[in-house]
């Protein structure tokens, strides 16, 4: 099993988002944490949707190449973004911005889009994963609730699926549900296990 065969290496996960440490936890993969650096998350233009966060999850893993020291290390980073009618939705500064974005979410579909990438000493591998989110129509004393309570303002797209209003709101989903929360994490393990076999 690859859980066992990753025992002999040193995972370091380079991440602030405590949703991809839980998931990455519930795969059993053992992990050592690292966020203590800034990156800069300014994008180049014409990249594409798919493009963005793969530019993002490897500017990060960059960011902290100088802890690969030997073999044994793998480095794992990951972006995630929120897009819906040709543009990014980022995190909102407040709780306008949050309740401007959830209303345009609302009664529609957007894609939720990460990129990870996955680094040693010797290489590089990174992949995108890509699920489509579909909310039913939230009423405004709603979306005013889910603010109030769960305050995402760390959040792409201002809201978190594993949370209220995604019980209540998402209507349906086509991709990964793991994956909308910050991680593929079923396209990760089968990419670990090629990045340590290959």
């Amino acid at each position: 099993m690859l859980i066992n065969k990753l025992k002999k290496f040193r995972i370091l996960l380079a991440s602030k988002s405590a949703r991809r440490q839980q998931l990455l936890t519930g795969a059993g993969i053992e992990y050592i944490l690292i966020n203590d650096r800034e990156v800069d998350e300014k994008i180049p233009d014409k990249l594409n949707k798919f493009e963005i966060p793969v530019y993002l999850s490897e500017k990060k893993s960059s960011a902290y190449s100088d802890l690969l020291k030997d073999d044994n290390t793998i480095l794992i980073t990951a972006d995630t973004i929120v897009w819906m009618n040709g543009s990014v939705i980022g995190k909102p500064r407040n709780a306008a911005e949050a309740t401007s974005i959830l209303n345009a979410l609302s009664g529609n579909f957007h894609e939720v889009i990460t990129g990870v990438t996955i680094r040693s000493i010797n290489k590089i591998k990174s992949f995108h994963s890509c699920s489509e989110v579909y909310f039913s129509t939230l009423k405004e004393e709603e979306i005013k609730y889910y603010i109030k309570h769960f305050k995402p303002y760390d959040k792409a797209g201002s809201y978190g699926i594993q949370e209220w209003i995604g019980y209540i709101g998402i209507e349906r989903i086509k991709g990964s549900f793991y994956n909308v929360m910050g991680l593929p994490v079923h396209l990760l393990y089968r990419e670990l296990e090629d990045f340590i076999t290959s």
